[in-house]
């Protein structure tokens, strides 16, 4: 004999596996008649549940109180208290997925125009990427709290990627400026002896270098320059965000020149603010056109050095200028001695979408076109200034 299972009252976790078990299932089925938990939500979960039925489920209940269902409409004042609410009940990394999803599947940006909302909210790159995208439509009232927002995440970047980059392309310089035939005192033993341990003799106990590593002294005084070439279409907003950082972290080593430029279907050298990339990224005008032969002229009229340059070409690559050129500037720039990178985004979000042809146009010309993240982008970097092969992922 069966009987129907009756409803349980499920509040905090108790530490019973089955009721947890039961109890994270009906906060991810929403409650409704065919969750198939029988259970109930009270307290802490019931309000949790509340905030998720506001983005995910159907309906208003922020403006009409109805049972199970949901949206946040377009009252400022309840979107304040649902942002509120988030930040009480889920982790950072939860709340900002959340915050990108009512953004994207309510069409909460206008919202973000208000300073009392947007103080509220979460700073992430994401929502950077949004405010900058609204950044021409930003009343005066709202536009010191973007910057403050803004600043944050910056600044949050900047301390995770600082440190890693600069040690990785001071490293990096060090070794491009290597000779193999230096004079006797400009010979680095340490780095000699390191690189001859095969040719040791133990019947003498000893090394014979067949290889010198030593620094020239015209080699150590090369400055290395670096263009990065940044598309503001709308779709390239987190690369935008992160290729300022790298730039004023890039401007701030003496012993690399750094440009940065960005474009759409005009170009606009952003190098005179790298000392502030909040400067940067409010100088910038996502949601253009793309225009990368263009972008690039302006790059190859810059370069006054070209077996010391590096060009990074961060962009999808759906050109709307003209192809052909766009593809014989690159390979000029490439025969002239540039190392061109380039990057189809500069971000974490995966395997973007681009222009499949021009990429591989591009790797027709040696030079491959993949994604990259930002912990690897020192990696990349690196490998450029020292003219070895690039540590493409996998999943390029």
């Amino acid at each position: 004999m069966t009987t129907e299972p009756m409803a349980n009252d499920i509040g905090t976790d108790t530490g019973d596996p089955a009721r947890e078990r039961l109890r994270r299932w009906r906060l991810v089925l929403g409650g409704d008649q065919a969750d198939g938990t029988g259970c109930a939500l009270s307290g802490r979960d019931a309000a949790m549940d509340g905030t998720l039925a506001a983005l995910y489920g159907k309906g208003d209940t922020l403006q009409t109180g109805r049972d199970r269902s949901a949206g946040l409409g377009a009252s400022a004042p309840s979107v304040a208290r649902w942002l509120g609410d988030i930040r009480r009940y889920f982790p950072s990394s939860v709340v900002q997925v959340m915050q990108r999803d009512a953004i994207d599947r309510l069409g909460l940006s206008s919202l973000l125009l208000e300073p009392e909302l947007l103080a509220a909210v979460e700073a992430d790159v994401h929502l950077v990427g949004t405010l900058l995208s609204l950044n021409q439509a930003m009343p005066e009232t709202t536009k010191e709290t973007a910057r403050a927002v803004v600043r944050k995440v910056v600044e949050d970047l900047e301390k995770r990627l600082a440190t890693r980059t600069r040690a990785t392309l001071t490293g990096a310089l060090d070794r491009s400026a290597r000779i193999s035939r230096p004079r006797h005192h400009d010979i680095d033993w340490n780095r000699t002896v390191a690189a001859n341990l095969k040719h040791y003799l133990p019947e003498y106990g000893t090394v014979v270098p067949e290889r010198l590593v030593g620094y020239g002294r015209a080699a150590r005084s090369v400055k290395k320059e670096v263009v990065l070439c940044i598309d503001q279409s709308g779709s390239m907003a987190a690369s935008v965000v992160y290729a300022s950082v790298f730039g004023a972290v890039l401007a701030s080593m003496r012993s690399i020149s750094t440009r940065l430029v960005v474009f759409d279907t005009a170009v606009v050298d952003l190098t005179d603010q790298l000392d502030d990339p909040v400067d940067v990224l409010f100088g910038t005008r996502l949601g253009g056109g793309t225009d990368i032969n263009r972008a690039l002229a302006y790059c190859q009229s810059q370069i006054t050095r070209p077996a010391e340059t590096v060009v990074v070409l961060i962009s999808d690559l759906y050109e709307g200028g003209i192809r052909d050129e766009m593809l014989k500037r690159v390979a000029a720039m490439k025969a002239s001695g540039v190392q061109f990178v380039a990057l189809l985004a500069l971000s974490d979000e995966g395997a973007p979408a681009y222009d499949r042809e021009h990429a591989a146009a591009l790797a027709a010309l040696g030079t491959p076109a993949f994604a990259c993240t930002p912990d690897l982008f020192p990696e990349v970097m690196a490998a450029a200034l020292e003219k070895r092969a690039l540590p493409i992922p996998d999943t390029a």
